[in-house]
């Protein structure tokens, strides 16, 4: 549509948030036309130029409005979400999509309190994380001994023969992140009678995880940095240190929903899927996580519109990811394998516009040879395009690994090739880094990760613009042509310094602490 319906139908979206059940509408094939390389190719150049940050800005407005209105949050479930999905869904019917509301539930927690104090033998506050789905304390904590778990070993705190008989009864247990997942650690430390399990990175910055659901909790359970860690544990071996760990959460099942969007023309047996999830946590608005990557794709799905293309494009809007990637994982789970074969590809766009940013392009060939291997067959063909056109612009690039912690998890679960990009967390940027992407050594990507200050104020315009066009440039070309998934390419080597992706969502999925 032209730029002033666009900003006509967005005005009316923001002002009139839908309240009837989404409707199933479209229609229309695609043109037969010549070659599909060069439809694709010249698709791709009109979405880069069409699409942009400051027309996706206004839906980050948007998103903003609808959290102030609702306590400052968009998380899954709130009426900042549902208005954020709504006003999604409904600049998508009007731009032609057939538009489906994929309803689910599931279990919300909400952390209430999180503190660790030291004691004795002198007071000191710790900054700690609470685990999602942790067990709760009494309200004004526990208090108890420390004991550590031997760190020299690459699965610290996993088995139960890592901790001594009696040692932990009564204690609350400080183990190093690594080796088996937080759920795993923080049940074999109830299984050895502690009674708070405290886990601290094995890498700089902060330490977000999940127990996985509600189910795994088993004690209190938070996370520390590393130089936290490092010293209590320091001070521990000097001499009995007794803290106060205060760790208190709200769980409650919730009802939410993905918003799913495709072209009514193109292949439907061959589907290119581009996704993104829209709610934040409750702690703040989540305009750069992922508003961002919400409005990327959005922006570009309006410009793609009733345009010709060869394949069905598929766009989605997941919700409950931060409990855990739910959303997708509820999507792809309801897939029959008839309907997963169908899907040829999916990129992911999880935080696109951080401020101290760097450009992550996930490693689907697994050439940086860091954490999880490779992607099914396809993303490292996926991966080689998204590069290439960075290339292509001169841009700098780092890899990322498949942490399985954002949304592309349940889909490289289920064998369908993945990719995409992501300008990283609460991770900090490495010196190399400052001097390839620019921005501060010694910061974390993004300082409002999973903060209340993630406000439009936390978006860093020429990143969103880069991924911006990174999107256009694939949904121009994949709508018509997959046939490069098929061809083969040599190993790419994008090494960076981001081996756990840049810290995005440590932890979620039930990933490997």
């Amino acid at each position: 549509m032209s730029a002033r319906n666009r900003r006509t139908a967005i005005a009316a979206a923001s002002a009139a948030v839908l309240t009837a059940p989404l409707l199933m509408i479209g229609s229309g094939t695609a043109s037969a036309h010549g070659d599909p390389a060069k439809e694709g190719a010249q698709l791709a150049k009109k979405l880069v130029r069409k699409s942009s940050a400051e027309d996706a800005r206004r839906h980050l407005e948007a998103f903003q409005r609808f959290a102030d209105a609702d306590g400052g949050t968009r998380v899954a479930g709130s009426e900042g979400h549902r208005q954020s999905a709504e006003y999604v869904a409904d600049l998508l019917r009007r731009a032609g999509y057939e538009v489906t509301r994929n309803e689910f539930d599931y279990p919300f927690t909400q952390t209430l309190a999180q503190k660790l104090a030291t004691v004795s033998p002198q007071r000191r506050d710790i900054p700690v994380t609470a685990m999602t789905y942790s067990a709760s304390t009494p309200v004004g904590g526990l208090t108890a001994p420390v004991a550590v778990v031997p760190s020299d070993e690459a699965t610290p705190g996993c088995d139960a023969a890592d901790y001594a008989a009696g040692a932990f009864t009564g204690k609350v247990a400080l183990i190093k992140r690594g080796g088996c997942t937080f759920a795993q650690k923080q049940a074999a430390a109830a299984g050895a009678g502690a009674v708070g399990a405290v886990v601290w990175n094995n890498t700089d910055g902060a330490l977000n995880g999940t127990l996985g659901d509600p189910s795994a909790a088993r004690v209190p359970t938070g996370g520390v940095t590393r130089a936290d860690g490092e010293a209590l544990a320091a001070e521990a071996a000097a001499g009995e240190v007794r803290v106060n760990l205060e760790i208190r959460t709200l769980s409650e099942t919730r009802h939410t929903y993905n918003v799913v969007a495709e072209t009514p023309g193109g292949d439907p047996d061959n589907v290119v899927m581009f996704g993104a999830h829209l709610d934040s946590v409750a702690a703040g608005p989540g305009i750069n996580d992922n508003g961002s990557g919400s409005a990327g794709i959005l922006d570009v799905a309006l410009e793609l519109g009733r345009r010709p293309v060869a394949n069905k494009v598929r766009f989605a809007w997941w919700s409950a990811e931060e409990f855990g990637l739910l959303g997708s994982e509820a999507y792809v789970a309801g897939l029959s394998p008839a309907e997963r074969s169908r899907i040829a590809l999916y990129l992911n766009f999880d935080m696109i516009a951080s401020p101290n940013h760097a450009e992550f392009v996930y490693d689907g060939d697994d050439s940086d040879k860091v954490g999880a291997g490779p992607g099914p067959e396809g993303s490292a063909q996926l991966e080689r395009a998204i590069t290439s056109y960075l290339d292509s612009r001169s841009l700098p690039h780092a890899g990322t690994d498949f942490t399985g912690r954002s949304d592309y998890g349940p889909f490289i679960a289920a064998g369908i090739p993945a990719g995409g990009t992501f300008t990283g967390a609460e991770g900090v940027k490495t010196e190399a880094e400052a001097a390839l992407f620019g921005g501060t050594a010694g910061r974390a990507y993004d300082s409002c990760y999973h903060a209340a200050c993630d406000t439009l104020a936390n978006i860093d315009m020429r990143a969103f613009d880069t991924n911006i066009d990174v999107i256009a440039d694939a949904v121009g070309h994949y709508a018509w042509d997959t046939s490069p998934l098929h061809r083969p390419v040599a190993a790419e080597d994008t090494r960076g310094s981001a081996g756990s992706g840049g810290g995005l969502h440590d932890g979620h999925g039930e990933a490997t602490a």
